[in-house]
Parts: structure tokens; sequence; C-alpha cells
């Protein structure tokens, strides 16, 4: 039995290890740039599929089930009164890639940061994560037609807020 146990744990390590960076660039984007709580999330998400990984079998995508975990996670985290204190602080320092915007990054994780916690994990799952209409409604527990009106509201809003500042960005 101890055999099965290690393989079990060496089986979500190397889960882990290969989703770790997935999940934590969604849960930036749920959680509006706020990397703590992100690396919470993600952390609490992990922690979540280590006790289902005995009944992974059951499961057809543990990789998408882990981000449905993922996205629960953070709409259970904005229900509690403390989800509304924000830390101040100056974002991290780090080396920014060729062709990375940061003025561009900073804009949209504001503009997502203004759409309600629902809304911004349906824009996040279908269009950071490219999930269907069904697998977005499954992972909220919500209906398709639910789906598709909080996306065309969502993106109303992203566009209304992004509207003049994306200018500058397009091509001529």
């Amino acid at each position: 039995m101890g055999g099965s146990r290690l393989s079990r744990a060496e089986e979500f390590r190397e889960f882990a290890a290969g989703r770790a960076g997935q999940l934590f660039r969604s849960a930036c984007l749920l959680t509006s740039g706020d990397t703590h709580l992100a690396e919470d999330l993600v952390q609490e998400t992990l922690e979540r599929m280590y006790a289902l990984w005995g009944r992974v079998a059951r499961i057809d995508n543990p990789a998408a089930y882990a981000q449905t975990v993922l996205v629960r996670a953070f709409l259970t985290h904005r229900r509690r009164r403390s989800a509304t204190e924000r830390p101040l602080g100056e974002v991290p320092d780090r080396l920014v890639a060729a062709g990375d915007d940061p003025a561009l990054r900073v804009a949209l994780l504001d503009a997502l940061g203004g759409l309600s916690p629902k809304d911004r994990a349906v824009i996040v799952l279908r269009y950071w994560e490219d999930r269907s209409i069904e697998e977005t409604a499954d992972a909220l527990n919500v209906s398709s037609a639910a789906v598709r009106t909080r996306s065309v509201r969502a993106l109303a809003k992203l566009r209304e807020r992004l509207g003049g500042s994306l200018a500058e960005y397009a091509a001529p």
C-alpha cells in the first residue's frame, strides 16, 4: 500500500508542476493582478486537487477540473467580507519581455478589476482559457444562457473601459 501512495504523490507532483504556471496566470487575471492572492488561490486549488487525486481517474480532464476548482475558490474568496480589503504596495519588479507592454498589461488588469467577480471569471474561462460556453457554464454552475449574457455584457464593459486607452496600441 505504501508503494501506491508514493506513486500517487509522485503523479500529483508531476501534475502540479505541469499545471501550476497556467493556474497562476489564470489566478492573476481573476484577481486583477494581485499576485499574493493568486498564489493563495493556486495553493488552495492544488490542496483540493490533492485531496481528490485518488478519485481523479473518474475525472475526464484533471487540468480543466483544476481550472474549475480555481474559479470556484476565487468566487468563494470574493464572497467573504475580508475580500474587499486590498493590500497597498508596488507590483514586484521583473524583467519585461520583448513585445511585452507594461502599460497595456496594467490597463487590462485594471479593466478586469472593474468587472464583477463572476463576469471576470467568465472572461478568463472563455477567452483566456479558451473554454466553450458549456464548459464555462459547468465550471461556474450556471446555465449556458447566463454565460452568453455575462460574456456579452462583460466584453461591452471592457470595451467601454479600454476604448480610448487601447487605440494607441492598435496597428496603424
